[in-house]
C-alpha cells in the first residue's frame, strides 16, 4: 500500500458506504473492537478532511469509540466478504471474532487504533466531534423506520490523518 495525501484519494462515496462494507475499528492493538459499517460519509468540514461514522449505543464498538480518541476505517477486496460478514454479524463481547475471520491486525501508522494487513484502503482518523441523532429532527418520516427499537446512532466525525491505499483511484467495482 502507498500513503496518499487526502486530495489524491478518488472514491465513489455512495458505493463505498452502501456496497463495500467498510470496517470501523477503535481501541488499541492490544484491546479493540471492529464492526462493519454501512452508513457514513467522507468529505471536508472545518477545513479538514473527515470521515463520519455512526454507531448504535448497543454495539460493543460504541464502548471503544467513547473511550479512545482514534479510529480506523478499512475497506477490503471482495475476496474478504465472508470475513466481513463475521465482523458485521458477531459481537466482540461474545468471543474472538477476529481470529474467526482470519484477518491480520496490524499497528496503524499514526493512530492508536489498529488496522488490517489485508485492507486495500485504510483511513486513520482522530475524533473531532460527536452528536447523538435526534429523532425530532427527522424531516423524512421514513427514517424512523430504521429505528424500531429507538436505538438511535451516535454520529462521530473523525479528521483523516493518514490514508494508505492499494490504488489512489478506488473505483470499488464491487458486484455485491
Amino acid at each position: 500500500m502507498k500513503e496518499l495525501k487526502t486530495k489524491q484519494l478518488k472514491i465513489k462515496a455512495v458505493d463505498f458506504w452502501l456496497k463495500k462494507w467498510p470496517v470501523l475499528t477503535s481501541g488499541t492493538i492490544e484491546h479493540f473492537n471492529s464492526m462493519t459499517i454501512g452508513w457514513g460519509s467522507i468529505g471536508g468540514i472545518w477545513w479538514k478532511p473527515f470521515v463520519q461514522v455512526v454507531v448504535r449505543p448497543s454495539r460493543y464498538t460504541f464502548e471503544f469509540m467513547e473511550k479512545y480518541s482514534t479510529f480506523t476505517v478499512c475497506s477490503f477486496p471482495e475476496s474478504y466478504r465472508d470475513a466481513l460478514q463475521v465482523l458485521g454479524n458477531k459481537s466482540g463481547r461474545d468471543g474472538d471474532k477476529i481470529t474467526e475471520t482470519g484477518l491480520t491486525v496490524v499497528a496503524s501508522k499514526v493512530v492508536e487504533a489498529p488496522s488490517y494487513k489485508e485492507a486495500d484502503l485504510v483511513l486513520e482518523c482522530r475524533k473531532m466531534y460527536w452528536q447523538d441523532m435526534e429523532p425530532a429532527h427527522f424531516i423524512d418520516p421514513t427514517i424512523e423506520d430504521s429505528y424500531p427499537e429507538k436505538d438511535y446512532h451516535r454520529i462521530y466525525y473523525g479528521e483523516i490523518l493518514m490514508i494508505n491505499a492499494e490504488d489512489a483511484d478506488m473505483e470499488l467495482n464491487s458486484e455485491c
